[in-house]
């Protein structure tokens, strides 16, 4: 799931990378499932210079699926510029994404063409419908139908006849079918909301009825004379969910059948997942509290809507939901094995993140990892020959590998990555996990891959990519980790990057990067995690001490305890564990303890503005981004998850918030936000700057009009904003050893 900003994207360059920011968080985020693999799971494919290859494993062998001419539709003269793909159950299609729009974060909404094998025809889908507005389009299992979400209804088109049927009459802005709204998509990372039956005749979706969430009105002055209001639909701490339904359409007959799923009528609930349960008759969801401290597995009769629980998981603090720490899960899917009469399920109840093994009926699990680790991604199920593959890190937190343990539970865990290959790994497994694209790096080698076979971990053609990469990386590149302890014997992960002829009996300025939040690890051993982005120019040739630490409360793999400490305390334990590793920092005899300053991008600029603050004795110089200023006014689904409901546990909100603080202001302070930005509203910027007026605190601000929380659009924007941060921390923080 989440990550800390970088513009050095350091994780897997896969297939429709983009950036974007959710969670208030900046994480990198993959539109779809990486590499693109055959069904036998010995080839891969890749579109190139217009048109569409296969390359088999293990001598790559290319063969090409999809001429130029045959992506380009009747009346044009160029190919379709694809952003997605995908192939029938009989390989016999292709369903093609184009002509893309961005709905919120990622690129969604489009128009969808099926090139047909067997005719050679190229065909448009959704004929009388508005350009670039389907969504989601999916082969039926049977290959004769596909359907697709547009302007919040369902579609199913015939491939034969042509013939297009709506399924849903209802859907509007407010009233959604078969995908989302804002808030289910910023946090649960729900997006596509509908799937076939197994057995081609029925779909199964999601109603989201936002009728009565308040909308937030973001107002656009820039683009038309008069200024205009942009509404989304947006319910802050405090306001219920909007509430959902899941219901099963009938193709023949266009009628749903809803399910029968408890809520509770004042706070509601949610439903993050639901799957058809391994067969065509079920349906499988994960029901969780609005609190998030109980998730339920019910089973769903699709006949009769009847359902029933199976499983039920409770925690102190909160429940992560899988798509939160392994993005595959967000496009679904469900592990079944044992031909359904089983799935694989994660918990943290034994304080550590494992998998386990769960009868359909709930009654029997048997627990498959074992040890004092977190299992942080899900890479592969390969029943055949009886392992599960993940990736895990037990010896440094810093860090990612890929291991593999029976399906059985029996036996201990064994590391597939290379002993010689530290730092951080990536793989997207084939299906049958004989071959994998692996992606690896460390914070002085920069990323790389490479095709290799399974499990021996050999690179294909006797290629050694990684090894090479490794051998050519320079060890000198001047970021190192450290660990610090406070005073109150919390020990915590750190890098630092040190200026370049760096001498130890000169004093330096230091520059603390922060996000501390449940949605961003900062310290981590890969390729640019250190790189100082915002920054125009040098900053170790400059003369700075460039440091992040991550401290309690990052989803970092320490186990349960460490991320849910936590708890009802964001501004409290994450800031107060921050300022004590920093004032062990500033007894460095190197640290000029009078030129600190920290900087942060969203939750990392609310914890800027919250050291500034209730730290100033510390920080004398800081930079805050997109920072919230009153987490009353953030998203329900995030801030209840961390912090609970305000009507039960205001004093903990008023508390976290930077603005309760603003008072104590000593130093030097930068503000700046984008006032068309949906995710952390400008009504933060204006809260506080409010609270620094009236008790006369001076500070600097920087709106940018109508950018987003990634202040990225509009010309010139990236340049200046650099600029601008470089010049206030030269200013006020000067560069240089004295």
């Amino acid at each position: 799931m989440p990550r800390s900003m970088s513009v050095t994207l350091s994780t897997p360059l896969r297939t429709f990378l983009l950036i974007v920011f959710t969670a208030f968080v900046p994480v990198v985020l993959f539109a779809q499932k990486g590499t693109k693999w055959n069904r036998t799971g010995n080839g891969y494919y890749q579109f190139k210079e217009g048109e569409l290859d296969l390359y088999t494993l293990p001598l790559q062998t290319k063969t090409v699926i999809l001429t130029n001419k045959q992506l380009t539709p009747d009346g044009k003269t160029t190919p379709l510029n694809v952003r997605g793909f995908s192939f029938s159950a009989d390989d016999k299609k292709v369903l093609l994404f184009a002509n893309t729009k961005k709905v919120w974060r990622l690129q969604t909404r489009g128009d969808y063409y099926v090139f047909d094998t067997n005719t050679g025809s190229l065909k448009k889908l959704g004929k009388d419908r508005p350009a670039s507005t389907l969504m989601f389009a999916k082969f039926s299992p049977d290959a004769s139908k596909v359907a697709y979400v547009s302007e919040y209804n369902l579609f199913v088109e015939d491939l034969a006849s042509g013939n297009i049927q709506q399924l849903t009459l209802d859907g509007n802005r407010k009233f959604i079918n078969g995908t989302f709204d804002w808030v289910y998509e910023e946090e649960f990372w729900c997006r596509d909301g509908f799937r076939w039956s197994p057995d081609s005749k029925h779909i199964a979706y999601w109603q989201i009825d936002a009728r009565k969430t308040k909308d937030y009105l973001m107002i656009d002055n820039t683009d038309s004379i008069y200024p205009f209001a942009v509404p989304v639909e947006y319910p802050i701490a405090g306001e219920p969910p909007s509430p959902f339904k899941i219901g099963v359409v009938d193709i023949a007959t266009a009628k749903t059948q809803w399910m029968d799923i408890p809520t509770d009528p004042v706070l509601q609930s949610y439903v993050p997942r639901m799957e058809w349960a391994a067969n065509s008759n079920e349906l499988i969801i994960q029901h969780l509290n609005r609190h998030q401290n109980q998730s339920d597995l019910m089973l769903c009769n699709a006949q009769t809507g009847a359902s029933q629980v199976i499983y039920t998981e409770k925690d102190s603090a909160w429940i992560d939901i899988q798509p939160l720490w392994d993005n595959d899960y967000s496009w679904g899917g469900w592990d079944w094995i044992s031909d359904g009469k089983e799935f694989i399920w994660a918990s943290e109840k034994d304080g550590w993140r494992h998998l386990y093994r769960v009868t359909r009926d709930g009654k029997k699990e048997v627990k498959i990892t074992n040890g004092n680790y977190d299992v942080m991604d899900i890479s592969a199920i390969d029943e055949k020959n009886g392992y599960v593959y993940f990736l895990a890190s037990p010896n440094n937190a810093t860090q990612k590998y890929l291991y593999r343990t029976k399906l059985n539970g029996k036996g201990p865990a064994e590391r597939v990555s290379p002993a010689n290959q530290e730092g951080t790994h990536d793989y997207d497994l084939s299906p049958t996990a004989a071959y994998a694209r692996h992606f690896f790096s460390n914070i002085y080698t920069p990323s790389t891959d490479e095709m290799i076979s399974l499990p021996d971990h050999k690179g294909v053609n006797g290629q050694h990519i990684v090894n090479d990469a490794l051998a050519n990386a320079d060890k000198n590149s001047g970021a190192e980790f450290f660990k610090v302890k406070t005073e109150e014997g919390v020990e915590m992960d750190g890098w630092m990057v040190k200026p370049k002829n760096f001498d130890p009996n000169k004093k330096y300025p230091v520059v603390f990067y922060v996000y501390t939040e449940p949605w961003g690890q900062n310290v981590r051993d890969e390729y640019g995690a250190a790189d100082p982005f915002l920054y125009k120019g040098d900053m170790a040739a400059d003369g700075y001490i460039y440091i992040s630490i991550d401290n309690r409360g990052t989803p970092v793999p320490k186990g349960r305890n460490w991320r849910k400490v936590i708890y009802r305390n964001i501004g409290r334990i994450n800031i107060r564990d921050q300022a004590m590793a920093a004032k062990e920092v500033i007894k460095w005899p190197f640290v000029d303890t009078s030129r600190i300053a920290v900087w942060g991008w969203s939750g990392g600029g609310s914890a800027t503005l919250n050291l500034m603050f209730q730290f100033p004795e510390i920080y004398k110089t800081g930079i805050a981004v997109a920072a919230v200023g009153s987490i009353f006014t953030y998203d329900n689904i995030y801030q209840e998850r961390y912090m609970g409901l305000p009507q039960e546990n205001a004093a903990d909100y008023v508390q976290g918030s930077p603005v309760t603080h603003a008072k104590n202001l000593r130093g030097n302070l930068l503000y700046i936000h984008g006032t068309g930005d949906d995710n952390v509203h400008y009504q933060n910027a204006e809260l506080l700057l409010n609270e620094l007026i009236k008790y006369n605190k001076q500070f600097q601000l920087m709106s940018y009009p109508n950018r987003t929380h990634s202040i990225s659009e509009g010309a010139g924007t990236w340049e200046h904003l650099s600029s601008l941060f470089t010049t206030y921390l030269r200013t006020h923080c000067a560069p240089g050893g004295r």
